[in-house]
């Protein structure tokens, strides 16, 4: 485990596996860690070799939870930023699952310095319509803030189910709740729009079932889609083989 401050107090922590540049940054969802979901993927012997960083975003996993911070797409994206210029790195491969799919498309709006290249895990591209009883960003949203802090996090919490409450804990329920609300009301150009407008390579991994809308436009614009069977939502857990043959096409790209 790592670590670096990206303002007095506050640190932004990570898993590292050593090896070759560019370094790969995983980026987890909304209520998730990158190290469990990612780290049988990083392990993987078509991946293996890659300097990779398994990072959690401000508020999440291992970083730290500052409860003032506004957990916007933008504000994630700038920390973000902050903190991989003081690791020393420029110009890496992001790879963003859910949320961290909508941070990484607003990190190479905001600060294309820092991205080679995107691979994008079922990403958030456009904003939602929020609604009780909905799972992720949608029911979270419903609640107002107070709401969500004095009740609604235990009901999300259960309603997540074993696996996803086991890192949604980890989480800062201001960060948990803030991300959701972010999420949902998304960014001005939206996410979709600033990823049709980047001139980096991207690549976009959605289940084999279910198609991203608006493929065709996405294509147009130069964004590899590539189906993965056997998958939902999480595809690097669902389907390691496949989630690490789509990433490691894009060593045929930078």
């Amino acid at each position: 485990m790592r670590a670096v401050e990206i303002r007095p107090g506050v640190n932004i922590r990570w898993v590292e596996v050593p090896g070759a540049s560019p370094a790969r940054v995983y980026l987890h969802g909304l209520g998730a860690s990158s190290a469990p979901y990612y780290a049988e993927a990083v392990a993987h012997p078509l991946l293996a070799g890659r300097r990779s960083l398994m990072l959690d975003l401000l508020g999440f996993g291992i970083s730290d939870r500052p409860a003032g911070f506004a957990y916007s797409l933008e504000g994630h994206a700038d920390a973000l930023a902050v903190a991989l210029a003081k690791i020393g790195l420029r110009r890496s491969e992001i790879v963003g699952h859910s949320m961290g799919g909508a941070v990484a498309v607003v990190l190479a709006a905001r600060h294309p310095e820092m991205v080679r290249s995107l691979v994008l895990v079922d990403p958030n591209l456009d904003p939602l319509e929020p609604y009780l009883g909905a799972l992720g960003s949608r029911g979270i949203a419903a609640y107002d803030e107070a709401e969500f802090l004095s009740h609604g996090y235990e009901q999300v919490l259960a309603d997540a189910g074993p696996e996803w409450a086991a890192t949604m804990r980890l989480a800062g329920r201001e960060a948990l709740y803030r991300s959701a609300a972010g999420l949902v009301r998304g960014t001005h150009p939206t996410m979709r729009r600033l990823l049709l407008e980047l001139e980096i390579p991207c690549v976009l991994l959605h289940p084999a079932d279910s198609p991203p809308a608006g493929a065709r436009e996405l294509t147009q614009a130069g964004v590899q889609l590539v189906a993965v069977p056997g998958t939902g939502h999480n595809i690097m857990i669902d389907n390691v083989d496949g989630f690490a043959r789509a990433v490691a096409q894009q060593r045929l790209l930078v």
